[in-house]
């Protein structure tokens, strides 16, 4: 294509001839490029925003806990209950080694936690230290509880969010000092904001987290546990050793291994799997109806394309006639058809970053809120900008070849 300035000031002259055509075509490439651009970022940040409620958990984990039997086992009726035991998690180990963590909870709910004047009801829960590969702490002041302070079996203590406001309302770096919890006494060691809204027998931010073997003692559990939770190694689908788990607890507390009641669990593996399925289709669904959309307007443009080289016959005709060969009028047509579709869709480009800047202020302004980026990546908008150039080059095919097709004496003849 010959592109030199003449070129493009017959192409600038036809689009200002033509503005009222070339503004309601460009607006169904603006509103294309728009809609594609705005739901890819947007569903880019919706799926942030969700994950983030998930924040801090390890994505190949399964919490159990014990339930009533529903199927009768060996003579024994159904409706029983049983208990999970520190055995369990001593024969878990030892005969599922594809297992990374095993680590049992103690809970105690309905406590009352005081520091002077001040106090909060809260979930006292006894953990191991390595309960954080299960639920990632952040740490704001202190530290996480360690081995130490298990097999010394330290009074010490990591409050939640929430806690600390409230027995801390004037702010500052709590630990050493001690807080009651019930009747006990605990030295703050530590603070933890995590932010996430799923939690494993109490939200993070109440709950008041000491060493289980304390907890143990204190509230009098014996060798029951609450819960169990598990984590495999990595490449190792939880799904796929959910089974033999169950076989395994089955045949220690005699309930039949097919009794999902019994035993119930909660496989994050599947849940974090369901999220991406999910956003596996709206991504579909976006690009589907973006594509879609910026089709329609290129049609569009290919149209007024049309109606426009039939009412510049003459103008063609004489050009044709002067000497203007079969490849300048190509150019300046195809040239027409990218120029209108480039800046529309640029227009839309920025329309739609901006939006999703202004989402994202808004969405990010919420206290304590994980960031989440709206934004469409660099190369996202390159790619966008190149699929405008090729639609714009395909919307100007057909009306350039009927422009070429126009000869001479058939345009005088019309005029």
């Amino acid at each position: 294509m010959r592109l030199d300035i003449d070129t493009f000031r017959e192409i600038a002259n036809s689009l200002v001839r033509n503005r009222s055509r070339s503004i309601l075509t460009g607006f169904g490439v603006f509103w294309g490029i728009f809609m594609l651009l705005f739901l890819v970022g947007g569903g880019q940040g919706l799926k942030q925003l969700i994950s983030s409620n998930f924040e801090g958990f390890a994505t190949n984990t399964a919490i159990m806990f014990a339930n009533r039997t529903s199927l009768p086992y060996k003579g024994l009726k159904k409706g029983r209950s049983w208990n999970m035991t520190y055995t369990d998690v001593e024969r878990l180990k030892r005969m599922v080694p594809e297992l990374e963590t095993v680590t049992p909870i103690v809970s105690n709910w309905g406590q009352e936690a005081v520091n002077g004047s001040n106090t909060v009801n809260t979930n006292v829960k006894g953990i191991y230290a390595d309960y954080c590969m299960i639920e990632e702490p952040r740490i704001k002041y202190g530290r996480y509880i360690n081995e130490s302070d298990v097999l010394q079996e330290r009074k010490v203590c990591v409050i939640g969010k929430r806690i600390y406001n409230s027995l801390f309302p004037t702010g500052g770096d709590p630990c050493g000092s001690f807080i009651k919890v019930g009747s006990v006494y605990y030295q703050v060691i530590g603070v933890d904001v995590s932010a996430g809204n799923m939690s494993i027998n109490g939200s993070a931010d109440e709950t008041v987290s000491i060493p289980l073997p304390i907890a143990q003692k204190i509230y009098h559990r014996g060798n029951q546990i609450d819960l169990l939770c598990v984590t495999a190694h990595q490449g190792i689908r939880m799904s796929s050793l959910e089974d033999r788990m169950r076989q395994i607890l089955a045949r220690e507390h005699n309930w039949e291994a097919a009794d999902k009641q019994a035993l119930f669990v909660v496989n994050t593996e599947q849940m974090f799997s369901l999220i991406d399925n999910l956003f596996t289709g709206v991504n579909f669904l976006i690009w589907l109806v973006g594509l879609g959309t910026i089709l329609a307007g290129i049609i569009g443009v290919s149209n007024i394309m049309m109606v426009t080289v039939k009412e510049r016959t003459t103008e063609i005709g004489i050009r044709r006639a002067i000497g203007a060969t079969p490849k300048d009028i190509l150019s300046q047509i195809i040239m027409e058809s990218i120029s209108l579709t480039l800046v529309a869709g640029s227009f839309g480009i920025v329309f739609a970053v901006q939006l999703l800047r202004l989402l994202e202020k808004i969405v990010n302004s919420r206290p304590d809120a994980s960031p989440v980026d709206f934004q469409i990546g660099f190369w996202v908008a390159v790619a966008a900008a190149v699929l405008l150039s090729a639609l714009g080059v395909a919307a100007g095919l057909a009306p350039a070849s009927r422009a070429m097709a126009i000869k001479p004496v058939d345009a005088m003849r019309d005029e």
